[in-house]
This record gives C-alpha cells, sequence and structure tokens, in this order.
C-alpha cells in the first residue's frame, strides 16, 4: 500500500511485539517486518487467567506454622502471631460475604498484632487489606499497602499485580509498567491477565509519547533506495514516470519556443528532472514554486508535494495537497486516482480502515481500469485480514496488467498466509508451487524472492530461504531491509548471533536511516541483556518513524526495555539471556 514506505506483510505470531522487548532467553526468527519468538510452545503452557480478586487464606506467601492445632486454644493463650492470623482469618470471612470495612477492621487488628519481624506474615496482612480497599476503589489505599507487602516481600506476585493495576487507575503508567513487568518476569510470562495489563500500558504510553514528539518531529528524507522503492509499487502513476528530456504538452509540440520557456521556468518540471537526479531534498520547493505560481502543472505539483510530504512523514502537510488534487474534477483521472490511493493508505496508517476503504473504493469508481487501485487495495484487505477480496484485487490487478510481479507475488503470499493460518497442508504446498512459478516469470522481481522466503522460513526450510535472500541481495543491493531478514533468519536457522548481528550492523551501513534495522538491533540487545544499547537503538528507530503509528509503537518497545532496567534495579529481576 502506498504509505511512507512499503507495507510488508505481519506474521502470524500473535505475540505483542512490546513482549519482545521483555521476553527473553530464546532465538528470535524472522517475521516481514516484525520479529518474533521461536518454539511458543514455552508460553502456551500454564497460561493463566483467572483474576486475583480474592485475600490470601490461611496460607502466606511463603507456608507458615501449622494452623491446625491452635483453632482450639482460648484467644488469650495464643502467640501474638496466632491471633493476628485469627484476625485475619476473620476478616476473610467478611470479605467473601462482601463487609469490607468490617474485614479491614481485621485487617488492620492483624497488622498491629503481628511481631514486625514475621514479615512475611505482616506482607499478607496488608495485601489483603488493600484487597478490601481495591473493592472500595480506593486506590491511593491500595497502593501504600501493596507498597508495604512488597517491601517486606520484593517478589510478592499477588502485591505487584494489584500496586500494577492500582497505579493505572491513577494514572501512573510508568511505575504500574514496572510493576507488571515484574509480575510478567516472576510469573515466566504464563499469565495472560498481567500480560494483557502490560500491552494495554505499553500502548498507552506509546500513543501519548508518540503523539507529543511526532507534533514536534524533524520531517527526514528517506533513503534513495526506500524512495525508489515505494514509487515502484506504482505501474499506472503520472508524476513517477521519468521526464522525458524537452518533455512538452501536446498543445505545445507546436510551439518549440514556448515549451523551451515553459520547461526552464516551470517548477514542477524543475522538480521531475531532480527526481530523475535522485536529488529530492528540493522537489518539495520547486513544486510549491508551481502551485504558487498557479502553473499549468498545478494538479501534478500538488500530488508529488503531497507524495513527499508523505515519504518524510508529514501527513498533515500532505492531506490538503492530496485533498485539493481529488476535487479537482477538470484533473487527469489518473492523477486523482493516484491521489485517493494515496490518501487511502495514510488513513490506514492512522488506523482509519473505514476512511481508507472509502477512498480505495472512490479509486476504483473513477479510474476502474487502474491496475495500481486494486494492487493497493489489495494490500489495504490483508492488513483487515479479508484474504479472499485481497485475492480478488491482486487477480484484477494482473489481468489489467499481466506483467505486474509485484502483484503476482503479493497474491501468492496472501493464498500462503491464508493456507498457513488455516492447517490447510495442500493448500500451503500450491501456494509455494505458486512462488516458484513467480520467480520463475520474473527473475529481476526482489519482491518475489523475499515474500518466498518468509514463507520458506515458515516452513522451516531454512536452506532455500537463505538463497532466497542471496538472491534479493543480488538484485537490490542497496536494500538495507533485506540485510535484515537474512540476520534474523541467521539467528533461528543457525542460532549465529555473530553473523546475525553482522548482516543487521551492515544493513545500517547501507541505509543509516533504516528504522526496522535500529528496531531489531535494539530488539536482540534486549534478549542479550544489554538493555542501555537497546534503548539507544529504539530511540534512533523513534527518530526516523514516518508515522504516528509506528513511533507508538516503538516507544512501546523502548519503554518494555526500560522498564526492565527499572526492575532489575530495583528487585534484582533479570530474565535469562542470549
Amino acid at each position: 500500500m502506498a504509505a511512507s514506505k512499503p507495507v510488508e506483510p505481519q506474521s502470524g505470531s500473535g505475540l505483542p511485539r512490546w513482549q519482545l522487548a521483555l521476553l527473553v532467553g530464546t532465538p528470535i526468527v524472522l517475521g516481514v517486518g516484525a520479529v518474533y519468538l521461536w518454539n511458543r510452545s514455552r508460553t502456551k503452557q500454564r497460561k493463566g487467567t483467572g483474576e486475583r480478586k480474592t485475600p490470601e487464606g490461611s496460607a502466606s506467601p511463603v507456608q507458615g506454622q501449622d494452623g491446625a492445632a491452635r483453632t482450639n486454644r482460648e484467644e488469650e493463650n495464643m502467640s501474638p502471631l496466632d491471633r493476628a492470623q485469627a484476625a485475619k482469618n476473620k476478616g476473610n470471612k467478611y470479605f467473601k460475604a462482601g463487609k469490607y470495612d468490617k474485614a479491614i477492621q481485621c485487617y488492620t487488628e492483624a497488622i498491629a498484632l503481628c511481631p514486625k519481624e514475621q514479615k512475611t506474615d505482616l506482607s499478607t496482612f496488608y495485601q489483603n487489606r488493600a484487597a478490601a480497599y481495591e473493592q472500595q476503589l480506593k486506590w491511593t489505599e491500595v497502593v501504600q499497602d501493596c507498597s508495604q507487602a512488597v517491601e517486606m516481600n520484593p517478589r510478592y506476585v499477588k502485591a505487584l499485580f494489584r500496586r500494577a493495576k492500582a497505579l493505572e487507575k491513577l494514572d501512573n503508567k510508568k511505575e504500574c509498567l514496572e510493576d507488571v513487568t515484574a509480575v510478567c518476569i516472576l510469573e515466566a510470562f504464563q499469565n495472560q491477565q498481567s500480560m494483557l495489563l502490560a500491552d494495554k500500558v505499553l500502548k498507552q504510553l506509546g500513543k501519548e509519547k508518540a503523539k507529543e514528539k511526532y507534533k514536534n518531529r524533524e520531517p527526514m528524507m528517506p533513503s534513495p533506495q526506500f524512495i525508489k522503492s515505494y514509487f515502484s509499487s506504482f505501474t499506472d502513476d503520472i508524476i513517477s514516470q521519468p521526464q522525458q528530456k524537452g518533455e512538452k504538452k501536446d498543445e505545445d509540440k507546436d510551439k518549440e519556443g514556448e515549451a523551451a520557456e515553459i520547461t526552464e521556468s516551470s517548477g514542477y518540471l524543475k522538480a521531475k528532472q531532480y527526481m530523475d537526479e535522485e536529488n529530492y531534498d528540493k522537489i518539495i520547493s520547486e513544486c510549491t514554486k508551481e502551485i504558487e505560481s498557479g502553473g499549468r502543472y498545478t494538479a501534478e505539483a500538488l500530488l508529488l508535494r503531497a507524495t513527499f510530504y508523505l515519504l518524510i512523514g508529514n501527513a498533515t502537510a500532505a492531506q490538503p495537497d492530496l485533498d485539493q488534487v481529488i476535487n479537482m474534477q477538470e484533473a487527469n483521472v489518473k492523477l486523482r486516482a493516484n491521489a485517493l490511493i494515496k490518501r487511502g493508505s495514510m488513513y490506514m496508517q492512522q488506523q482509519q480502515p473505514l476512511q481508507s476503504t472509502q477512498d480505495f473504493n472512490m479509486a476504483a469508481e473513477i479510474d476502474s481500469h487502474n491496475p495500481d487501485v486494486y494492487h493497493h487495495r489489495g494490500q489495504l484487505k490483508i492488513l483487515l485480514d479479508q484474504v479472499d477480496e485481497a485475492v480478488g484485487d491482486f487477480d484484477e490487478c494482473i489481468r489489467l496488467r499481466p506483467d505486474s510481479a509485484l502483484a503476482q507475488a503479493q497474491k501468492c503470499f496472501a493464498l500462503y498466509r491464508q493456507a498457513y493460518t488455516g492447517n490447510n497442508p495442500s493448500q500451503v504446498q500450491t501456494a509455494m508451487d505458486g512462488f516458484e512459478d513467480v520467480i520463475r516469470r520474473f527473475p529481476k522481481c526482489a519482491e518475489g524472492y523475499a515474500l518466498y522466503a518468509q514463507a520458506l522460513t515458515d516452513q522451516q526450510q531454512f536452506g532455500k530461504a537463505d538463497k532466497m535472500y542471496d538472491k534479493c541481495i543480488e538484485l537490490e543491493p542497496d536494500n538495507a531491509t533485506t540485510y535484515v531478514h537474512k540476520g534474523l533468519l541467521q539467528l533461528q536457522w543457525k542460532q549465529d548471533l555473530d553473523l546475525g548481528l553482522e548482516l543487521i550492523s551492515k544493513a545500517i551501513e547501507i541505509d543509516n536511516k533504516c528504522d526496522f534495522a535500529y528496531e531489531t538491533m535494539g530488539t536482540i540487545e534486549v534478549q542479550r541483556g544489554n538493555l542501555d544499547k537497546a534503548i539507544e537503538m529504539f530511540n534512533k528507530a523513534i527518530n526516523l518513524a514516518k508515522s504516528e503509528m509506528e513511533m507508538s509503537h516503538l516507544y512501546s518497545l523502548c519503554d518494555a526495555a526500560y522498564a526492565q532496567t527499572e526492575v532489575a534495579r530495583k528487585y534484582g529481576l533479570k530474565p535469562p539471556t542470549l
């Protein structure tokens, strides 16, 4: 889809990507556009979903003395600890009956009676009182009592999680995240409830930080390879076609002198010349000259300027230009359709699928024979998990342009993902055969090899996948993303960390604006236990992000890594590393 960068199909791992910055000690594998974990069976076992609502019973976090023998003693003959336990047990009965004020009184009595050196028991009484306060929605009191419990028993999961929930209610997301991160690690990521809270808080933090950062970000032109890859996804686009020397409009062909003057003074034609020369930084300013002068290429200049605004991540500036082109009834229909594709893609990046779908449908209505419309709408349908409709769009693109290698390859990948997630071996094989046919018919299409490599990796045909990535590099040696994918493959295939990092470092050397490379490097550094280095890599990726949504995701990864550093500092909790 035409967004700020070519859209890559997402992997089917089902894991939130923040978790990758925490869940460590297992090899990483390749996912197109994402990194996910190998051998998920480790995390499928013993996943708890029950909520922690009730207070502690007679058992403390660490089992204490046998309480059965003392139940028949007279209270006056009990030890202080026995009397405290009796008060707690009485409080538990009130709690279960929904009499929370009385339960709080009993837990308070237990706290007062309990000898200070009995820290494990005392932590239980505080945690139980916090549970009663939680039922009364007294979040500050919950935090205070849970903090007392954690101070006495730093790895007390129930108290940590209860405090995390209360901190969320108090809108203290940073400390909430630290607590729930500690819980996730202590539970080895086996409890869905704590993982969902972590995911929720990380998304909220990411959105908040990205919104502020994105408003004040410095627009940055991506690498020439990125820009060329972007424009290569369009085949019926007037503005992306190379400028012909001495190009003139039809009505000017018999006015050579006038045409020469137009070519010299036209900001748009100058911008096209800069495009041919890969001098991309000057394009927006030249288009602006054309627009402000009311030149004959105003529509083209608006669309070209909007396109480069999208490429540098300035959707706010791009939208008015796109709106204007779309509403120009007298403009070439190809320009209007292209503007609709790009605005639709922009809406999808902004997580507005309804508006995105409307724009693509309008583009199909006004320019029904434009293969670009169906190609990019097909990618939208994949993102919306509407695979059958995506395949239909790819088929229409191929009908209109049989030599569209990209559409052929992406159709194969859509069919493959459908078969793979549906666990249909015969259809998987049919899709794999389709990839073989695509690379045979279109041997110069790097995307075909890349998508085939992803499918081969899913099928654990690592050697062949590696060869496909080699072919991609041969065809596009300046495409940094391929080096990242190949590096990740080495980690899954051979557990060769050094070679994987070498290839990802090569990607950064080729394109120091490749945010995917920094993101991946950061994820690996987390798994190696190098949290400070990981945070540095995530911050570099954040500064390169081209959309607020992408930036939000990267902040989530960065915050997850930072939370882990705080948990390590406070509680000494360090998951195993690679």
